[in-house]
């Protein structure tokens, strides 16, 4: 299984940077702040159940990673680093903690390092279970209505909220539920330790206005980044910071390399 994807050419000697999108994203979710980083080759991967992958489907993080690691291969990317949102992010920590051949670090943008204790992976679990099955049986109008009510939305604008909605729209509900339930927190590790005990750069990102995952970049040992005038979205809602974030991050990490 390879997964789609589209690619656009950088200078030569410089690391690929391979893009992953959150929940119902797609490979274009990030290539208004990848514009900015032309001088790096780029991948804007579709995960399994999004976009042109729609068809696509794995049983866990393992095969998730294991799909990764091929993709890579068949693109003969050698060197690179990872850029994850969200479900993107928490797929690219767990990549990186398998210490795969290549990778050069991973930047984070509101992804999620695990749930603790037996009690909330449950709960997270039922609350999946719950939300694949409406996208299963109901309109994704009225599911991705009340999906963007989750209080870690809180801080878009009706007319932000409105265009997600109908962007969203386009995906196919039961490849969704598919990949919601594969890629729960609910079976996700916690990956705090190993995240703690890495060998890779690790900077993670997150919205000023996100106050969830400002709590939780505090329990990681990564080089935190806050982006202004943004919230859980911060990709979507001030591609610019970011843009100029994920640039200051690279020249820091890569200066004497090339």
């Amino acid at each position: 299984m390879i997964l789609a994807g589209a690619q656009q050419a950088g200078k030569p000697g410089y690391p690929w940077l391979v893009f992953l999108h959150g929940f119902s994203g797609d490979c274009r979710e990030w290539q208004t702040v990848g514009e900015a980083l032309s001088d790096y080759p780029r991948l804007y991967l579709d995960l399994p159940g999004h976009g042109r992958s729609a068809s696509m489907a794995v049983t866990g993080f393992e095969e998730m990673s294991d799909v990764l690691t091929r993709t890579l291969v068949s693109y003969n990317i050698l060197n690179y680093w990872l850029v994850g949102y969200s479900l993107g992010g928490r797929i690219a920590m767990f990549h990186a903690c398998q210490d795969p051949a290549g990778l050069c670090g991973i930047m984070v943008e509101g992804g999620h390092p695990g749930l603790k204790g037996v009690a909330a992976r449950e709960a997270r679990a039922a609350s999946d279970h719950l939300w694949a099955q409406r996208f299963r049986t109901q309109p994704l109008s009225n599911v991705f209505a009340d999906w963007y009510q989750q209080p870690v939305f809180a801080s878009l604008t009706d007319s932000q909220r409105r265009a997600l909605i109908a962007l969203r729209c386009r995906n196919a509900g039961t490849n969704l539920a598919m990949m919601l339930e594969a890629t729960s927190l609910a079976v996700q590790p916690d990956l705090r330790a190993a995240l703690s005990a890495r060998h890779f750069p690790f900077d993670y990102l997150y919205g000023e206005r996100d106050e969830k995952f400002a709590a939780l970049a505090a329990e990681l040992n990564a080089v935190r980044h806050v982006i202004p005038n943004a919230g859980h979205n911060a990709h979507r809602e001030n591609p610019g910071a970011v843009s100029a974030s994920l640039a200051q991050i690279l020249r820091l990490r890569i200066k004497d390399t090339l």
